[in-house]
């Protein structure tokens, strides 16, 4: 299948390349090397949470029903202990999350009672019961986690679990090389017709931000043996991201050297807007994407065609395709032979054009947290028009 120089549909471009790769394998690896990782089954619960009913503050329990002012104090429940029985006209002192006594139901908290001796009067009427119930979190068999890139928060619960291995997908290695004869490294200074490689950095970054490796190839000049040469030091990496060099200008040579390098050309050129011309290949079982040099194409076409093949690789389900949202603005365009993604802001179901100026204006990513796609042929939508956003990975 062979697309080199026809520019296809967006969703036909999307197909093309959800179908060149298939899931990585499984592996186990300690809780405490799982942050970041994708989880690609989802995880039950073996036993109730809490496992019993506890105090959810410090207090005293009394037996369900008990309506005496005056109790006596027949000992203390710290957290972890096993509980004293309680008899009519009885409390014990618990401290929070300790297991409550047999046959007491409530827990009078501290405040709401005076201490003498091994007595409590109580003062105040308690109006609720302050115990976390067996089972409030879930119950045993509940679905308690499903499949995700790993967080601070999911190691917890794994760990309340009792799980000290966790299964998750092999993590790609993704080559990332950026091309362009006047890109320079940061912390250097710039010639007069140079500018620094914002490319590169921002990938890798976003390779990162979907549970992945990145590798980073550097910058290479716009000459064709080199790029070549780069890309053949890609070679045992899952994916191969290319920036710079894609289109059908004289020293755009990535679409020739990655044929050099053995890579078979599925499609080269999307009818979107931005990143139109996109280019994916595939060797054997390693794929390549060539972006455009233009920062926000590069940022856009990850977002929308890179990550949803990563996540298919990390045997991860589809993200969710968008938030409904509200135009706070008016949108109007000039060009609209193409479908585009547009970067606006969502904020509580409003959603913010932000200003943009095309696809080299990379500080207009700043603002944004969201990208709305704009069918062909649509040249304005009005404010108040409910749209969809996809949303931008890591951004509130």
């Amino acid at each position: 299948m062979r697309a080199s120089g026809t520019v296809i549909p967006f969703d036909r471009a999307a197909d093309i390349v959800r179908s060149a790769a298939g899931p990585l394998a499984r592996e186990e690896v300690p809780l405490a090397e799982a942050l970041g990782r994708a989880m690609p089954e989802e995880v039950r619960a073996r036993f109730d949470s809490p496992p019993f009913d506890r105090s959810a503050m410090d207090g005293f329990a009394v037996r369900s029903g008990e309506s005496a002012r005056e109790l006596r104090i027949t000992g203390t429940v710290a957290a972890g202990a096993l509980p004293p029985r309680i008899g009519p006209g009885e409390c014990a002192r618990i401290m929070t999350g300790a297991m409550l006594p047999e046959g007491t139901g409530r827990v009078i908290r501290l405040e709401y009672v005076r201490e003498t001796g091994d007595r409590i009067e109580v003062f105040r009427e308690e109006t609720q019961s302050n115990v976390i119930r067996r089972g409030e979190g879930h119950r045993a068999g509940d679905v308690v986690l499903a499949p995700r890139i790993l967080e601070p928060q999911d190691l917890g619960i794994l760990a309340s679990l009792g799980l000290e291995r966790v299964a998750v997908s092999r993590r790609p290695t993704v080559a990332v090389l950026a091309t362009g004869s006047e890109l320079r490294e940061q912390g250097n200074g710039l010639d007069d017709a140079a500018i620094y490689d914002s490319n590169g950095p921002q990938i890798c970054a976003q390779v990162r931000s979907c549970g992945c490796e990145p590798r980073s190839l550097g910058r290479v000049a716009d000459d064709l043996a080199r790029i070549e040469e780069r890309i053949g030091a890609a070679a045992g990496s899952d994916l191969l991201i290319v920036s710079g060099g894609v289109s059908k200008g004289a020293f755009d040579f990535v679409p020739e050297a990655l044929s050099r390098a053995g890579f078979e050309t599925l499609l080269h050129g999307v009818a979107v807007r931005p990143g139109m011309p996109t280019l994916f290949a595939r060797r054997g079982a390693m794929c390549a994407f060539g972006l455009p040099g233009n920062t926000v194409s590069t940022f856009v076409i990850f977002e929308v065609l890179v990550r949803p093949l990563l996540r298919l690789m990390l045997r991860l389900p589809a993200e969710a395709e968008a938030v409904r949202g509200e135009l706070d603005a008016p949108i109007r365009r000039r060009q609209t032979e193409r479908l585009e993604f547009l970067p606006v802001r969502v904020d509580r179901g409003r959603v913010h054009p932000v200003p943009y100026r095309g696809s080299s204006h990379l500080s207009a990513l700043a603002s944004a947290n969201g990208l709305l796609r704009i069918e062909a042929g649509v040249e304005s939508l009005p404010e108040g028009t409910a749209v969809d956003v996809k949303l931008v990975r890591g951004r509130e």
